[in-house]
């Protein structure tokens, strides 16, 4: 599954020992997507993953996971687990460029003022 959005808060990293003595990690982030109701979801990064795919607050990216749920004393937890998180490229802003011009198109001539005209030109105008 994927989901796309903007990575608003990054949680304490984790870490610990396993039973079997061997070291583990764990960051979770929180993403919104930019729909027009906005969702928000934990997400979490697990082992080598921590550090292969490093996001930080503001990244627009979009994040591959799997759901995984698990049983713990009658209670069911779920984790987002993903498995890959793609930053986006941050979109080109300002106005967009014009196509070209046809070069057979002559350009307008400039409007006469007021200092072209003859002195002796009087106004015929009605109004």
């Amino acid at each position: 599954m994927e989901i796309k959005g903007k990575i608003i808060h990054v949680l304490p990293l984790q870490e610990g020992v396993s039973r079997a003595g061997n070291p583990w990690k764990k960051q979770e982030y929180v993403l919104e997507t930019e729909e027009q109701y906005p969702r928000k979801v934990c997400f979490n990064l697990f082992g080598d993953k921590v550090d292969q795919y490093p996001v930080a607050i503001g990244d627009d990216v979009t994040v591959s996971f799997d759901l995984e749920s698990r049983e713990f004393n009658g209670r069911w937890y779920t984790d987002v687990r993903a498995w890959k998180i793609e930053k986006s490229a941050p979109a080109a802003q300002g106005v967009p460029d014009m196509p070209p011009m046809p070069n057979d198109i002559p350009p307008f001539p400039p409007a006469p003022s007021a200092s072209d005209m003859p002195a002796s030109s009087t106004d015929d105008l009605p109004f």
